[in-house]
Parts: structure tokens; C-alpha cells; sequence
């Protein structure tokens, strides 16, 4: 097989992550037990089985695909990271719908409702996001990889972005480190090179050297080194993990079903594996049958349109 072009590599990104989500909704919360076997995770599923959100129609992404977006949409809008304008647009998800298939909100993680909050009642963006070492939750992870299909600046740089991103929710430096760390495995992978994951820790582990702090919970928290053994939780080093685990599944149709399979933050860990194994493998790759059945096509439509013709511009 040939392998994607970039163009299909970006676009696979952010409907893998979205397709991924959506997979993952209906079986939220369930122990890994309940779920179905492997062939049977579909946007539906087997009859019999106790839905998750069971008000919301198959095929509709949650808060992380809808955060997602609005990371995007600020990003091109702005031309660059800006914290206040994602800021206020997180707050038009939470407030309005914005992004969300339906303007349907659901399923709000509790530190990031909490900085939502915050930022109502214009707390700076920068300074509105947990700094407990408690609420290490996977909500800043799960939507940055739009950074990566955006930036083209030094790895110092989207290092730098990624973990601004988080502070807006999750400022605690386990989670900016994670969203660090994620996007430039990323961008490894999203590059083609040969070991993605070693060379962004490699990378990493560069670019902290003199941030000993940052350097600590690389090492000592997220253990890079260590086999990714992950159990589909909602806390941010064990979703990493999680979906590092499952990209070994296979093509992206395996790796989404496997972060499933995990049970527990299904929606989550699919959402962030999908969008690994969606710039890996590309858009062909991600089954038909998904793309189709993804709700909230005319919101993702002009904004994937304006992602690839930006890059197209820089090429």
C-alpha cells in the first residue's frame, strides 16, 4: 500500500480523533467487561446493550471532539494560539452548544466545567485552570491535536503552545507535560519517521533539560521508557498510555475498537488513539461506513476545508 500524503494524514488526524469519540460514546463507563466483543463496537450497538447517553444519537462526537474544534476554529481564526479567544469559545461550547453536533452539550468533565466557570467570570485564560495535583484529568489531552495539524513552528514552540493549552483547563504540570509529550509523538508520526515515540521523548527530554520540574513528571510520572500498559481511564498519563498501547492493535478500524475494549473513558481514549492512528494511517483508512454515519458534517466540513487549504499556502 502506498503510503498517505500528508494532506490525507492531516485530514485522517481530526476525523479519526471525531470518529474515534463518537465510536466511543454509547459504551462510556462500563467496565471493561460488559463491553462487546471487538467486531461488534459499532456506532450502534448489539441490541441488549445498557447505551451510555442513551439520548444521543449514534454517531455524534462529545466534549472532546467538540473541544477539539474550538481549538481548531481558534487557531485558524487567529492565525496562532491565542488563550483568550479559545477561552471564550470554550465557554460558547459550554454555554451555547458551540461546536457540538446538535449545540447539545453533554457529559462536561468536572475540572474543566470549573474553569469554564472561571473564565465566565473573566478569570484570565491563562490562570483559570486547575493547578491540583488531584485533577490530572484527560481534558486538556484530548483536544489538543489540532495544535499538531495547525503548527508548523520548532518543536520548541508547539511544546511551548501545547502546554498552554492545557493551563486554560488543566494547569497542573503532569497534564501540560502529557499534552506536550502527545503532540510531539504526533508530529513524529504525522513526519513518517521510523521510532515516533523514543524520538519525541528523546526530543522532550531536550527541550526540559533545563526545567527540572518539567523533566520530573516526565520521568517519574509519565515514565516514558516503561511499556504502555494502560487501562482506559480518565486520568491523563494512563489515557496516554492507553492509547499508545492500542496503536499497536493495527489499522485504525483495530485501534479504536481496542481503546474501547478497555472500558472505563471509552469516548476519550478512542478520541486520542483515533487521532494518532488517523494521521498514521490516513483518511482511506478510517472505515467508510464511520465517515458516513459522523453527525455534525456541516460543522466539520468548512473547518477541515480551511485546515488543508492552510497548509496547502505553505507548502
Amino acid at each position: 500500500m502506498n503510503k498517505p500524503t500528508q494532506q490525507e494524514r492531516l485530514a485522517g488526524g481530526l476525523i479519526g480523533l471525531l470518529v474515534g469519540d463518537a465510536l466511543g460514546v454509547p459504551y462510556e463507563f462500563h467496565d471493561p467487561s460488559a463491553i462487546p466483543v471487538a467486531e461488534l463496537i459499532e456506532f450502534q450497538p448489539p441490541s441488549g446493550f445498557a447505551r451510555s447517553h442513551h439520548l444521543v444519537p449514534p454517531g455524534t462526537w462529545s466534549d472532546d471532539g467538540a473541544q477539539a474544534l474550538c481549538l481548531l476554529a481558534s487557531l485558524l481564526e487567529c492565525g496562532q494560539f491565542d488563550a483568550e479567544d479559545f477561552g471564550k469559545r470554550l465557554v460558547r461550547w459550554y454555554d451555547e452548544g458551540y461546536m457540538a453536533v446538535d449545540s447539545v452539550v453533554f457529559d462536561v468533565g468536572i475540572t474543566t466545567g470549573k474553569a469554564i466557570r472561571a473564565l465566565r467570570k473573566n478569570v484570565p485564560a491563562l490562570g483559570a485552570g486547575a493547578t491540583d495535583v488531584h485533577e490530572n484529568g484527560n481534558g486538556s489531552l484530548m483536544r489538543v491535536l489540532p495544535l499538531v495539524l495547525f503548527h508548523r513552528g520548532p518543536d520548541t514552540d508547539l511544546v511551548r503552545i501545547a502546554q498552554l493549552q492545557s493551563r486554560v483547563t488543566h494547569a497542573h504540570l503532569r497534564s501540560q507535560v502529557c499534552c506536550a509529550l502527545y503532540c510531539l509523538w504526533a508530529r513524529r508520526i504525522l513526519n513518517d519517521a521510523a521510532d515516533p515515540w523514543n524520538d519525541a521523548v528523546l526530543t522532550l527530554r531536550s527541550i526540559y533539560a533545563n526545567s527540572p520540574q518539567e523533566l520530573e513528571e516526565l520521568e517519574w510520572s509519565i515514565r516514558p521508557d516503561e511499556p504502555p500498559i494502560g487501562h482506559g481511564s480518565g486520568y491523563v498519563v494512563d489515557c496516554l498510555r492507553s492509547a499508545r498501547m492500542t496503536l499497536e492493535a493495527g489499522c485504525y478500524e483495530s485501534v479504536v475498537r481496542a481503546a474501547i475494549l478497555l472500558g472505563n473513558d471509552t469516548d476519550t481514549t478512542a478520541c486520542v488513539a483515533g487521532g494518532i492512528a488517523g494521521i498514521r494511517d490516513g483518511i482511506s483508512a478510517i472505515p467508510e461506513r464511520w465517515k458516513s454515519m459522523l453527525r455534525g458534517q456541516d460543522i466539520i466540513a468548512p473547518l477541515l476545508k480551511r485546515m488543508l487549504e492552510y497548509h496547502k499556502a505553505r507548502i
